[in-house]
């Protein structure tokens, strides 16, 4: 069985005031393209179709319009799973209806997984569609007190799923996840992803997915394995930060042979403008060639520019940051180095808030606090309350 994965749409999503709508048609519009050529038996979303709960009505236009020529016009079933970004209750609505057609998407978590069984040469392929698997929904449907972070949240799940899993079949997991070689904390791979926890709370361990032949992730937007070729990101079809700069964009073509062995094949995807930095002096950068780029440009200028965002406008119409790099002297004669502060994840910044107000450091129940409301209104945002 052949198919594509791919995953983090992120339809709708605005950078530096700036929607990307555009740019995404252009991607998925070569994305449709690589279906007619290559013909999979079937499309795989790792979750995130779009940036935010209630997307703007230019997004809902783009994904039915894509969504209808994959199934209706080309015959090719979807899978689909909601991600972190996805408002639940809106992915799932009219899911029963859909599937008849061809589009198998879950949005809502629930107590059991039943599996989408699609069939070749050899038998059955059974596709288990998770989506994100908040710790406190998996917690409530299980009715399992001892669920506090997403490893176990993911356990239960993955446990409820084998209990029930045909040995004569192939397996593949669909799920949106920050899952790690085993469990432990590493960074992002975009700083426009939103974590999914506070602390090492959101890490889920790829041994948990041993039990499949594929397993189908999304959440992080680079394309990358973890712990063996099985188990991989399909990375997001375009960049959606400087973060991403130089990341290869595109999606994953999985074919499965009758044993459950598989092969992968890494298709980029060309955009329509580049998101890159450029440095240089204000005068330098007025001799580059004109480009519609998305540019962040770093000023080496050592004196103020007025108006600079006007004048790199003038060579890049669409810069989206201008900023002077900071500079200062090193020991060594006529060397300078940048000067400047790390991103700080929410809970770092808050004990430093703390600090300077009252003056103290946060203790350990103050933090667990911060941590629950912080939780609490990511959670009300993914459900677009």
């Amino acid at each position: 069985m052949k198919f594509f994965h791919t995953a983090d749409w992120h339809l709708g999503k605005l950078v530096q005031g700036v929607y990307m709508t555009e740019g995404q048609r252009f991607v998925l519009d070569q994305f449709i393209e690589a279906i007619k050529e290559e013909k999979p038996d079937v499309v795989v979303i790792a979750g995130d179709l779009y940036d935010r709960a209630v997307p703007p009505t230019e997004a809902v236009v783009l994904l039915d319009e894509v969504l209808a020529e994959i199934v209706m016009e080309l015959k090719t079933p979807i899978i689909a799973v909601g991600g972190n970004h996805d408002s639940p209750a809106r992915l799932h609505f009219g899911s029963g209806l859909m599937r008849e057609n061809g589009y198998h998407i879950v949005g809502q978590m629930t107590k059991q997984i039943d599996p989408v069984i699609l069939t070749d040469d050899f038998g059955e392929v059974h596709f288990h569609l998770v989506p994100f698997a908040d710790p406190s929904v998996v917690k409530y449907l299980q009715e399992d007190e001892e669920i506090s972070n997403h490893n176990d949240a993911m356990k239960k799940v993955i446990d409820g799923i084998y209990e029930n899993l045909k040995q004569d079949a192939r397996h593949v997991f669909v799920g949106h996840a920050f899952v790690t070689k085993h469990g432990e904390s590493e960074e992002n791979t975009s700083e426009s992803e939103r974590p999914l926890a506070i602390g090492g709370a959101e890490y889920v361990s790829a041994h948990l997915f041993e039990p499949f032949h594929y397993t189908a992730l999304g959440h992080l937007h680079q394309a990358h394995f973890v712990l063996n070729e099985t188990i991989r990101y399909a990375g997001s079809p375009m960049k959606y930060s400087i973060s991403e700069e130089h990341h290869n964009k595109g999606f994953l073509i999985v074919d499965m042979d009758g044993e459950g062995q598989v092969t992968v094949e890494k298709r980029e995807l060309t955009p329509r403008y580049d998101m890159r930095t450029v440095e240089g002096t204000i005068e330098d950068i007025s001799q580059h060639s004109i480009s519609e780029d998305y540019v962040f440009v770093k000023l080496l200028d050592e004196t103020p520019v007025l108006f600079p965002m006007e004048k790199v406008r003038a060579v890049y119409p669409n810069a989206m940051h201008v900023e002077r790099k900071m500079i200062q002297p090193s020991l060594g004669v006529g060397r300078k180095r940048q000067v400047g502060q790390g991103k700080q994840d929410d809970l770092t910044l808050f004990k430093s808030f703390y600090e300077a107000m009252k003056g103290d450091v946060a203790d350990v129940e103050t933090e667990a606090l911060f941590a629950e409301v912080l939780h609490e209104v990511m959670h009300k945002e993914g459900e677009g309350v």
